[in-house]
């Protein structure tokens, strides 16, 4: 299966220019300020572009914990793409060999296995396009059935050029070429590096630091403040004990931002079919102490379908 977007230098890239900008962006703002405008548009383009990774590319594509409306799906799956995370398809097929083998050898990006900083950047800049294709070959079959997911994964290209050109036009269009550049870096370098860091730490924070609600195979945990700056995505031992659920947040004081806009596009007909965990089955799941109903693994025998389909909740329940 041909590999869309991998290699060494593009991914250094990713890595090292968000970094550089945003110490230089730090420079500027102790020695001149920022920006509301450039501020505002950098926090902007930060939630949304993250929205689409956490709602569009993890929760819909990978777990399938709801059926959007064909527009929601087409939105989010732009702004994922513009995330500069990779082609949906490469992002889809890596995380699923994560739940396959979550902190075993086999395991992408396990801080249990190769260490933290392996588990947080530094397996994106190993792994090669050879290994990326095997991957996907495996696992990427199943996403690739979807057009929409095929197109968006062809042109994440495109998408992310997009997010570099939006911010810079927007900020010539307020204040010329010095609004441009300026715009470009907070908008553009700032934001891809504040968005990369906190799905990276989903990784590699959330599969070490935190506490544990639930005995799973792995080591996941639930850290609450990267379950505020992923929207949701830190209530990471909940979503590997059940990882079909379209809520992270198990608990009322467990903030998660995805799963609330999940809740009000249900209200208001965007989403159905979506996937809940009764109590019922969490406070088993919690009280036996040990892996009930659903197994992690169980994702890498489903060929098609979420790690635990409704009607499997409903009688474990």
């Amino acid at each position: 299966m041909k590999v869309f977007f991998v290699s060494k230098l593009p991914i250094w890239g990713l890595v090292a220019l968000p970094l550089l900008g945003t110490i230089y962006a730090g420079y500027l703002w102790a020695t001149s300020g920022v920006s509301t405008f450039d501020l505002t548009l950098c926090i902007v383009l930060a939630v949304i572009t993250e929205y689409g990774v956490t709602f569009g590319y993890h929760r819909l594509v990978v777990h399938k914990a709801f059926e959007p409306n064909p527009v929601l799906k087409a939105i989010v799956l732009g702004l994922g793409s513009m995330a500069f995370q990779g082609p949906v398809v490469h992002w889809a097929s890596v995380h699923t060999k994560h739940h396959a083998y979550s902190d075993q050898e086999g395991d992408p990006h396990s801080p249990t296995v190769s260490g933290f900083l392996y588990a947080h950047f530094e397996w994106l800049i190993e792994m090669n396009s050879k290994e990326l294709g095997t991957i996907i070959d495996k696992w990427g079959g199943r996403y690739l059935k979807d057009p929409m997911i095929a197109w968006f994964s062809k042109t994440f290209l495109y998408w992310s050029a997009f997010s570099l050109i939006l911010p810079a036009a927007l900020g010539y269009a307020v204040g010329g070429w010095a609004g441009a550049g300026s715009a470009f870096l907070w908008g553009g370098l700032v934001r891809i590096f504040l968005t990369s860091h906190v799905t990276w730490s989903v990784n590699s924070v959330c599969h070490y630091f935190g506490a544990r609600m639930f005995t799973t195979t792995d080591k996941s945990r639930n850290n609450p403040i990267i379950g505020l700056l992923a929207l949701g995505e830190g209530w990471h031992n909940n979503h590997h004990a059940f990882p079909a659920s379209a809520f992270h947040g198990m608990r009322w004081w467990q903030i998660d931002l995805t799963g609330l806009t999940i809740r009000l596009y249900e209200a208001l007909g965007l989403v159905k079919k979506v996937v809940r965990i009764p109590e019922s089955l969490q406070i088993k799941r919690a009280e036996q102490g040990k892996v009930v109903a659903l197994d992690v693994q169980h994702l890498a025998m489903t060929e098609d379908g979420p790690p635990l389909m409704p009607e499997e909740i409903d009688e474990a329940a």
